[in-house]
């Protein structure tokens, strides 16, 4: 299978001088303020049945920037406003499409900080990246090297709610290429017990990041909901103490996710998972921190595009399709399967554990839709045999 280059970002933390933080910190105003005009002028535009495009927008941005109150705007770089409004062009195509629901403001408190620069508004040579609007270049930690040869053509900087500044780079990466073709197969059932259970019966172990830090996170919540409100210093230092909490789960989950995103791929050729809803999941207020620590969503998305990658496939098939009701030898349907069932035998006389059945029927039926287009659901009339429906399988788009 030949594919092009893969255009992918690597993120390193910086640390800027007091300067470079000002300059940044005015930039990601500046770049919020704009994006909240334009939302507000195409909203307005909306409400009189007329569309406003990009193009328009930009001829507004011009005019916002020779008015006195707005004048600050030409202080900064034009480069990240323009993205802005490019990004608020895409979030109005994929509304359009029915892919998303309608643009939000940016808040000042909530919304991620960032700015994003293309090529005219950067400097990268020798391995030091200098920014429009400055003089140093930024202090980078080279975590890791960049591919030989690699030029950015994007450059994204942002700041995080734990007071870490990071620069990530959009580069085209030759070394990642489709893999040899490999002979495995793997169905996939997620859980809470065990995060993943293959079909081959190993069952993967859910770290629990967020119970593993919680004593550690309720103290910081409270020292932080002991601060006064209007006790700016004392109560962002708290804050601030709050947010390193949360980004080292957060940061150790997707460490763990990534490893094991990338084995998987690597050593199966076809891989097969559940639909799931999981903001639908997430409603049920009993598992909805478990579910929420255990991030199927995010682990979904780094099994598709790494499996886009190195030239693997991603099947997923009906939510509704009853795997662990379905007896993997014979295809005898159960009536009923309590969530405190974890083992249960058949009437053909297999014994069965909850999640292995159900990693192995996840994998037939997904192996079937690949082969026939159809997603596969057992006859409920017949207690044996399965059978192939009109309906095909619904993937997620990436």
């Amino acid at each position: 299978m030949k594919t092009a280059h893969v255009k992918r970002a690597f993120k390193y933390r910086f640390y800027p001088t007091d300067a470079q933080a000002a300059e940044l910190s005015r930039t990601f105003g500046c770049v919020r303020k704009v994006y909240n005009l334009a939302l507000a002028a195409r909203t307005e535009a909306w409400t009189r049945q007329e569309r406003v495009n990009y193009n328009a927008t930009s001829a507004m941005l011009t005019a916002w920037k020779k008015t006195e109150e707005l004048a600050y705007l030409g202080e900064v770089s034009s480069v990240p406003l323009q993205q802005a409004l490019r990004h608020l062009q895409t979030a109005f195509t994929h509304f359009f499409g029915k892919r998303a629901k309608y643009p939000r403001f940016k808040s000042r408190k909530k919304s991620r900080k960032s700015a994003e620069y293309t090529t005219s508004a950067f400097r990268f040579r020798d391995g030091r990246l200098t920014l429009a609007k400055m003089t140093e270049p930024l202090d980078l930690v080279w975590s890791r090297p960049l591919p030989e040869g690699a030029t950015p053509s994007t450059v994204t900087v942002s700041h995080d709610a734990a007071d870490r500044w990071y620069v990530s780079l959009l580069v085209e990466d030759p070394t990642v290429k489709p893999l040899p073709a490999a002979g495995a197969v793997v169905g996939i059932d997620v859980g809470l017990d065990h995060l993943l259970t293959l079909s081959t019966g190993e069952k993967i172990a859910n770290p629990r990041h967020e119970r593993r830090d919680r004593t550690r996170l309720a103290k910081a919540q409270r020292q932080l909901a002991r601060k006064a409100k209007g006790d700016g210093t004392n109560r962002a230092k708290a804050r601030r103490k709050a947010a390193k909490v949360y980004a080292r789960i957060t940061d150790r989950r997707r460490d763990h996710l990534h490893k094991l995103a990338t084995r998987l791929v690597r050593e199966n050729q076809t891989i097969v998972i559940e639909d799931l809803t999981v903001r639908n999941m997430v409603k049920n207020r009993s598992l909805a921190r478990a579910i929420s620590d255990a991030a199927w969503s995010e682990f979904r998305s780094m099994l598709e595009y790494k499996a886009q990658w190195y030239g693997r496939e991603v099947i997923a098939i009906d939510r509704w399709f009853p795997s662990s009701k379905l007896c993997s030898t014979c295809g005898t349907l159960q009536d009923k399967m309590p969530l405190n069932v974890r083992t249960w035998t058949c009437d053909c006389g297999t014994t069965h554990d909850r999640d292995v059945n159900a990693a192995k029927n996840i994998l037939a039926v997904g192996l079937t839709a690949s082969v026939c287009g159809a997603g596969v659901r057992p006859q409920r009339n017949t207690p044996g045999g399965q059978s192939a429906t009109k309906q095909k399988t619904p993937r997620r788009e990436p």
